[in-house]
Parts: C-alpha cells; structure tokens; sequence
C-alpha cells in the first residue's frame, strides 16, 4: 500500500480476465487479458488486507489504456482500471474472519478516488 501526498491510500493489483471462444474453423481458443487495478482509500486498506494471490475478485471502475515504452525500447500497452466497486468473490472462509471471501458483500458505495494519481510515488 502507498499513500498521495496528501495521505489518500493506493493499492495496485493485477487480475487477469478469461475469455474462451471458437475461430470460424471450430478450433477452440482462450485468451487472457490483464488489467491493473488501483484501489484508493478504504477499498485499498480492504484489498491490501483481504486479497492475495489467487483470490477471486469482482471490479468495477473506469477503464484507461496507457501506452509507454518499455526499458527495452518498446511500446507497450497497460489496461488500467480505476476501481469504484469491488466485491470478493469465492469460497467460504477463503480469507475474512467470520465469513466467505465477499457473501454478497460489496465494497464501495460511490466512492470518487482523488484526482492527484500523477503525485503517486511509483
């Protein structure tokens, strides 16, 4: 976890998302894309506690694609999601005391995260 300037907590994760589909020849194929995810404020404290590699997620927030040059000298690409509503997915006692990994349970609530993501100290 790391925090703006102004004290506002961050936390980055990555999740991958599946996709499985057939090509006009009937061949079955899956494809993997992956997205950063930036929590901010309570979300970030709850992602940073409960979430840990493996852990099934639920996001939500707005989607932004960067493009960079890698250290290598190559463009690149990243998928970038600034998360507005998260919901912990899978099975019971999967992480949080008393209870599954979400049980419905939704964290967000309208929740706006602040406008100086440029003063992170990445």
């Amino acid at each position: 976890m790391r925090y703006t300037p102004s004290g506002q907590g961050v936390t980055s994760f990555s999740v991958a998302s599946n996709r499985r589909y057939r090509t006009a020849d009937g061949e079955q194929r899956e494809e993997t894309m992956w997205f950063n995810i930036n929590a901010w404020g309570r979300q970030a404290e709850i992602c940073n506690q409960y979430l840990t590699r493996g852990s099934q997620v639920y996001v939500e927030g707005t989607l932004t694609t960067r493009i960079f040059t890698g250290n290598d000298g190559q463009p690149r690409v990243s998928n970038d999601v600034r998360m507005t509503e998260m919901q912990m997915l899978g099975s019971r006692g999967g992480g949080i005391p008393g209870g599954g990994m979400g049980g419905g349970r939704g964290v967000g609530g309208g929740y706006s995260p602040p406008d100086d993501i440029d003063d992170l100290p990445f």
